[in-house]
């Protein structure tokens, strides 16, 4: 059944007592999780919450964040996580947008909530730690204030959750996912792992996001076990790897660095990890290789999707890896195969298919994609056309039926009349040894239109000149391809919450004063 409800009802049945969520010192079992969600439901009935209308939460990840994926639906409403990296006037906006009137909120945004214009007129719901401030509401009261309801039986085509998309670049929009959608995703994902028995994931992405929100589902599914943490630190994760044997984990790049080059890494067990998703970004091939090294048995499994597809289109499973590994090194930069159920089409700028190895737009059509954007049928108009969802992604198959993302449409350099995909340039720089974090951009050049710039943050100890860099770029890409010029940092390059880098911050300060940008 296409009921999201369902995965709570189905893992309490299979596994009344195998512990369901593991948050600090807090542990509950699927049977107790199973009794608590009916009753917060209740109360969200109770204050006036009827079906399709929004709830919101604002918070960090946590054992009470994940039973609102339950609790919302079960009492008809649409779940609006609200973005914890985003100002008080962003969340405002969404919150706004979705018309919700009751926001969940933890200790660590009491004060950013605050802040939210028209926050007067929200009914807050305490899940944080600490005594529950004066003219809220506590999660925990209204659980044990209120017997269980009956589920609202929303399914189908019925919007379960809103999530907005981050806006760095344009007005964020709500992506409307159904029950349908987070089904047909939560079963893929679960036909494409490579162990499907006996989970248990180790949340380190936050939960407002697919990263978190997809394993709370599939996981779920399966019956497995959720260990929490609030947010993703190198240390913390590994100490919670090692003490909750840990056999899931999804992280992007940037994180699988993090803990490659930490000095304690070695200090921990960290052998219980047999699948480690990542995705958000191409994983630069050294990075890959480096991580296959480091953290010896993960079973490394990428995917691709958006938020508009529930996350999920495509994946390069582990046995994609080894068979690259031994056979096929280039396809390592492959994104994978479109999974059961979804399609996938290569088009040109005139709608007609491309031919294997030619860049063009990446569509997808299945039951994974979006319904609509709330409150915006000109955005849904643009971007769900002729049954496709046009992702605005630039990529092409090879002959053998592996999707290859390219990069952005929108960020592509248009140098001198010639198309450059900063991702192959962002490979070829990392491949040196002296190189931590890479982003290139196209800033304005009289010349070429466009240039190719390299932002770039080396090592600890590590030096490197500019034009070294260059020459070592020119030895594995075309020349047209390599930077033109070179900025070295000392900080950590901006991203966003799931780790991608934000490359309108890198790119913006050199547009200044333009009338518009080339891309």
């Amino acid at each position: 059944m296409m009921q999201v409800t369902q995965i709570l009802m189905h893992a309490a049945l299979e596994q009344p007592q195998r512990i369901a969520t593991i948050f600090r010192d807090r542990q509950r079992s699927w049977s107790e999780v199973a009794a608590r969600v009916p009753r917060l439901a209740a109360a969200l009935h109770g204050l006036g919450v009827r079906p399709g209308e929004c709830v919101a939460a604002l918070g960090m990840n946590s054992d009470r964040y994940f039973e609102l994926f339950f609790a919302i639906p079960w009492c008809g409403g649409v779940f609006t996580p609200l973005n914890i990296r985003w100002s008080p006037r962003e969340n405002g906006f969404a919150l706004a947008d979705s018309g919700a009137r009751i926001l969940f909120v933890d200790d660590e945004f009491l004060d950013h909530a605050a802040q939210i214009d028209g926050i007067g007129a929200v009914q807050l719901i305490h899940i944080g730690e600490k005594q529950t401030p004066p003219g809220m509401l506590s999660a925990e009261d209204l659980i044990a204030g209120h017997a269980p309801m009956p589920d609202a039986d929303r399914r189908g085509d019925d919007p379960y959750i809103v999530l907005y998309t981050s806006g760095t670049t344009s007005q964020s929009k709500g992506a409307v996912l159904s029950h349908r959608n987070v089904m047909a995703v939560s079963v893929a994902f679960l036909a494409t792992l490579p162990r499907r028995e006996d989970l248990t994931h180790l949340h380190v992405g936050g939960m407002f996001h697919l990263s978190g929100a997809g394993p709370a589902w599939y996981v779920t599914l399966s019956g497995g076990t959720h260990v929490i943490l609030p947010k993703f630190e190198p240390e913390p994760v590994m100490q919670a790897i090692a003490t909750h044997r840990a056999t899931n984990i999804v992280l992007v790049p940037t994180m699988i660095n993090m803990l490659m080059l930490h000095p304690r890494l070695g200090d921990y067990d960290l052998t219980s990890i047999h699948t480690c998703v990542y995705g958000g970004s191409p994983m630069p091939e050294a990075v890959l290789q480096g991580a296959l090294n480091a953290l010896p048995g993960w079973g490394f499994h990428q995917i691709y999707g958006m938020t508009e597809t529930a996350g999920y289109a495509v994946a390069f499973r582990w046995q994609d890896h080894q068979q690259a590994l031994a056979q096929a090194p280039h396809r390592l930069k492959a994104a994978g195969r479109t999974v059961p159920g979804m399609r996938i089409r290569i088009t040109r700028p005139d709608g007609s298919e491309a031919a294997p190895g030619e860049t063009g737009e990446i569509l997808i059509r299945g039951d994974n994609v979006m319904t609509h954007y709330h409150n915006n049928p000109e955005a849904s108009a643009a971007t769900l056309r002729d049954d496709w969802m046009h992702s605005g992604d630039a990529g092409y198959f090879d002959a053998d039926g592996y999707l290859y993302v390219a990069d952005r449409i929108k960020d592509m350099i248009v140098s001198g009349g010639e198309n450059v995909y900063s991702v192959d340039v962002e490979r070829a720089i990392y491949a040196h040894p002296a190189v931590r974090e890479a982003a290139v951009v196209g800033i304005p050049s009289e010349k070429w239109g466009e240039s190719v710039h390299a932002v770039v943050v080396l090592k600890d100890g590590q030096s490197l000149s500019e034009a070294e860099l260059i020459a070592h770029c020119k030895a594995l890409i075309g020349g047209y391809k390599c930077p033109r010029s070179v900025e070295f940092r000392q900080e950590a390059l901006p991203v966003t919450p799931v780790g991608k880098i934000r490359k309108n911050l890198l790119r913006d300060p050199y547009w200044q004063g333009h009338d518009r940008k080339i891309n």
